[in-house]
């Protein structure tokens, strides 16, 4: 699973409440992992604006190209069932919910999201990972880059991304290689994500 691509959409609607950044939002997430690995050539052609019309929400969102990081995954119940959709071309299954927030302040890195995704995900021993940690001690591992914002970014590249981060004061940026395998355990909770500024996604691990 290491190292393969996907993209996802994400439908998203606007709850009632409002903030003082503006209205919330709620964004179902849809993966195109294991089903294909979002060919370029038909990704370049999907319109946001056409999505959310397509599937009545007022917004959508192209997320990706993207990467794993992690080894392996584990679903709870499964793929099989799974709701499945075509995305001008490219299929995806309803792999999670994300609690998106208040528009205006959503799309700032480093900013935390809960995310239903109903997984765990291994990173092997003997593997890099790549890990924040932020001033009041939180924990969190890369789990996908992103070369939507970057198309040059390798895996090769992330060992000294740290230097290309403008980090909130009192965060670090770091990697390192397991000697034991690494779970982050979000099948009954949710799990705690984040993304920097070039879109690579983190998720909280526990201390």
């Amino acid at each position: 699973m290491r190292g393969e691509r996907y993209c996802e959409v994400l439908l998203i609607t606007l709850d009632r409440a409002l903030t003082v950044d503006g209205p919330s939002a709620t964004g179902e997430v849809w993966n195109s992992y294991p089903l294909n690995d979002c060919p370029q050539a038909t990704w370049e052609t999907l319109d946001a604006k056409a999505i959310a019309t397509a599937n009545s929400v007022p917004l959508a969102k192209l997320n990706g190209p993207r990467y794993w990081l992690m080894n392996s995954v584990e679903k709870v119940g499964g793929v099989a069932d799974l709701p499945k959709r075509d995305f001008g071309g490219i299929e995806m299954y309803r792999q999670a919910t994300v609690s998106i927030g208040p528009l205006l302040t959503a799309s700032k890195p480093y900013t935390l999201h809960e995310v239903n995704r109903s997984a765990a995900f291994t990173f092997d021993a003997g593997q890099r990972v790549y890990e924040l940690r932020s001033a009041e001690g939180m924990r969190f591992v890369m789990q996908t880059y992103s070369v939507q914002i970057d198309p040059t970014l390798t895996e090769a590249q992330l060992t000294d991304l740290g230097s290309r981060l403008a980090l909130p004061a009192g965060w670090t940026y770091s990697s390192r290689i397991l000697d034991a395998p690494l779970r982050v355990e979000t099948g009954t909770t949710a799990a705690h994500v984040l993304q920097d500024e070039l879109g690579n996604s983190y998720s909280e691990v526990a201390n």
